[in-house]
């Protein structure tokens, strides 16, 4: 990975922190623009999350970086894995809340480039990560994660974000959650 791509990604969560409001949302477009798929998108993770009862909450973005727009809509697969990308624990449950909108993520071309992480391109879902401490440790099987496996909507190929963070090795216990996909580089 170049450094100047991770310094596109650090100076991103700093200006989708201090620009983008929280309640930013834009009504899902109808084109008629093919799904995105995982090789159209990077996921990343904005690791500046807001903790409330017993949960974190962070942004997980999908941009699209392909020379073409396309949609989205739904619900992304997440779940948490060892070293090996190996699934621990749960897999994400559904945060029905919000309704889900068919979205068009414009292409990077479009946005100027792949360093052109800007609302028009880029989705965003809410992911929460319950403390595995609300747990009993005889239910749970506390363990430390190393990271996030990614399935952008209506996706069978999967991304790995690294974020380490402690979570159930047992299933049952649904430490992650996410709501539907939104378009925006959202905050809060």
């Amino acid at each position: 990975m170049s450094t100047f791509f991770i310094a596109s990604l650090a100076i991103v969560t700093v200006l989708s922190t201090t620009f983008f409001s929280g309640n930013a949302s834009f009504a899902g477009a109808t084109t008629g623009a093919p799904r995105c798929t995982t090789g159209d998108l990077v996921v990343w993770l904005d690791t500046m999350g807001n903790g409330a009862a017993g949960s974190s909450y962070y942004n997980l973005q999908f941009t699209n970086v392909s020379t073409h727009a396309c949609s989205m809509s739904g619900y992304p697969g997440v779940s948490a894995v060892n070293v090996a990308g190996t699934q621990i624990g749960s897999a994400a449950g559904h945060n029905a809340e919000h309704p889900a909108a068919l979205i068009t993520l414009s292409s990077a071309q479009a946005t100027g480039g792949p360093g052109g992480f800007v609302s028009p391109n880029t989705a965003t879902v809410i992911l929460s990560i319950t403390d595995a401490g609300n747990y009993s440790n005889s239910a749970c099987g506390r363990v430390v994660s190393s990271g996030l496996r990614v399935y952008p909507p209506d996706q069978t190929a999967s991304k790995i974000i690294p974020y380490p963070f402690v979570t159930c090795a047992k299933r049952g216990p649904l430490i992650l959650h996410v709501e539907p996909i939104e378009k925006g580089v959202l905050t809060g």
